[in-house]
């Protein structure tokens, strides 16, 4: 049991994980709970990319598409994310932004159920989930059906072409069972499709085990890559022959320097390929995922639910009558983070800032706190509810200025 800060650091300095935080460049006297919106910057990418820009770029020019292999980063990329969602990297691509991939993703997956006219999703998803899914349903003829969060399996039916969901709920930190809720859509005949954005670098996943059929992610989370860092999608090698994606670009085709007026897909999860890679970001990204080599998945999640656990026992303890956790405390449910409510928990978010404590808030009453378990440590967690506890006795979220919500925290 935690009753001091020595306590918390203690549990810190058990931890298989105690030696990652020194991977990171965090500013002194910040405590950074906001991990599941923008990873830490990993030391090694600034050194990493004056390499990049200055040697392969500066020097070798375009060369360097064959001399520093260039071509083939996205696939050391891919191979570096495959351990930490349990698949193999010859089934991950890694190369467009977030909001590409799932328009990529749901229209080739609802072009492998031409007879089903539904995609399910669910009412809380983030947004973009749920836009580019109406886009998508208009570009198709397709309708979409809003489940119930709590039981999406009720929804679904022989109508049901695709199950979208999120693995982690971004506002509660809620988690999904991924294997029960595949098969339930399965047992209908309808695919499913995993988003992994607050799931990838902190919370075990194994696709194939769960015998899911496509998944899309984004890597400047808990994956660390950087701020608009590009996402990566996943599919079961037993659709990527039929796998048919919407923006057939260059490097998508089997022979892309033939330059063919007609298009050839390229075999395996090649062809969810467009245009020319972003160097830059993959290669800042290729060096992020570096402070993930030797750590088991077990392990990362071991070090999620003891900080998080943690914060809730302290919430609980201190401010159990202040603050409401919506978050599961089901470790079983729950991901990389806790999320409290209270009506004024913008200004709650806003005076923790200037306290030096960093999370964020999601309207209309949610203050969120993530906890990258690479960099994250128990004394952390104890500063922070320290801090809160002196915010709220001193009223200090109820500053006038926090009054208008003119910032994205």
């Amino acid at each position: 049991m935690v009753t001091s800060r020595a306590d918390a650091a203690a549990l810190d300095a058990a931890s298989p994980l105690r030696e990652r935080r020194e991977l990171f460049d965090l500013p002194d006297g910040v405590v950074y709970l906001d991990g599941n919106s923008l990873g830490a910057l990993p030391r090694n990418v600034a050194p990493r990319m004056q390499e990049v820009i200055t040697r392969e770029w500066g020097t070798g020019l375009i060369s360097s598409w064959n001399t520093a292999d260039w071509v083939g980063l996205w696939r050391r990329v891919g191979a570096k994310i495959a351990p930490l969602i349990g698949v193999s990297g010859d089934d991950v691509h890694v190369g467009d932004s977030t909001t590409v991939t799932l328009f990529k993703t749901l229209t080739a997956a609802a072009r492998l159920r031409p007879r089903h006219r539904v995609v399910v999703l669910e009412p809380t998803t983030f947004p973009t989930d749920g836009y580019v899914a109406a886009g998508v349903a208009r570009t198709l003829g397709l309708e979409l059906r809003w489940c119930d969060p709590a039981d999406p399996a009720a929804s679904l039916d022989e109508d049901v072409a695709l199950l979208a969901l999120t693995h982690v709920d971004f506002r509660s930190g809620a988690m999904y069972d991924m294997a029960a809720l595949t098969a339930a859509a399965h047992d209908v005949g309808a695919l499913v499709q995993w988003d992994l954005c607050h799931s990838a670098g902190a919370v075990p996943v194994s696709l194939v085990e769960a015998d899911a059929d496509i998944a899309v992610g984004c890597t400047y989370k808990y994956l660390n890559g950087g701020p608009g860092s590009p996402a990566f999608s996943w599919v079961h090698p037993r659709h990527q022959e039929a796998w048919d994606q919407p923006i057939t670009g260059w490097f998508g085709h089997a022979r892309p320097f033939d330059m063919d007026r007609d298009f050839t897909p390229a075999d395996g999860i090649t062809r969810m390929a467009s245009g020319t890679p972003s160097v830059l970001a993959l290669s800042a990204l290729d060096a992020a995922l570096d402070v993930f080599d030797g750590v088991a998945v077990d392990v990362l999640r071991e070090g999620s639910l003891s900080l998080t656990d943690l914060f809730i026992a302290l919430v609980d303890e201190r401010l159990g009558s202040v603050f409401e956790v919506i978050t599961p405390r089901e470790q079983g449910r729950r991901g990389s983070q806790v999320s409290l409510r209270h009506d004024e928990a913008y200004g709650v978010v806003q005076a923790l800032i200037e306290r030096g404590v960093v999370g964020d808030f999601r309207t209309p009453d949610v203050a969120r706190f993530g906890f990258a378990p690479l960099y994250v440590t128990h004394a952390d967690v104890y500063d922070a509810v320290d801090h809160l506890v002196e915010v709220m006795a001193r009223d200090e979220h109820l500053r006038p200025s926090y009054a208008v919500r003119n910032a994205v925290t």
